[in-house]
């Protein structure tokens, strides 16, 4: 019987082990701006005398930002914005330290 080698090449397993950073900006995009346009949208659709009290000193960081529902779409903005450039980050370091 002939012996199977199992052991990927260096190569094929450094390809497999990078990540992609622009996927990781993606999908931290997409979860920061979906997490912020759900939260805005909670808050005006629960109402009260007091909407989202919190969550509206987010207009210090993010100019235009209000807890209303035009305000969800600019937060969704800059959620995914945030949360793209967090995403490249960690992605870019990843590889960095893989290839090292």
């Amino acid at each position: 019987m002939s012996e199977v080698n199992t052991d990927p090449s260096p190569g094929l397993h450094q390809a497999v082990l990078r990540l992609n950073a622009r996927a990781w900006g993606i999908a931290f995009g997409l979860l920061g701006g979906l997490s912020l346009f759900l939260a805005t949208l909670i808050l005006v659709l629960k109402g009260g005398e007091n909407v989202g009290q919190h969550l509206s000193l987010l207009a210090i960081f993010f100019p235009g930002y209000r807890v209303t529902m035009g305000g969800a779409f600019v937060g969704f903005v800059y959620g995914f914005v945030l949360g793209y450039g967090i995403g490249r980050i960690i992605g870019g370091v990843y590889n960095r330290v893989l290839r090292g």
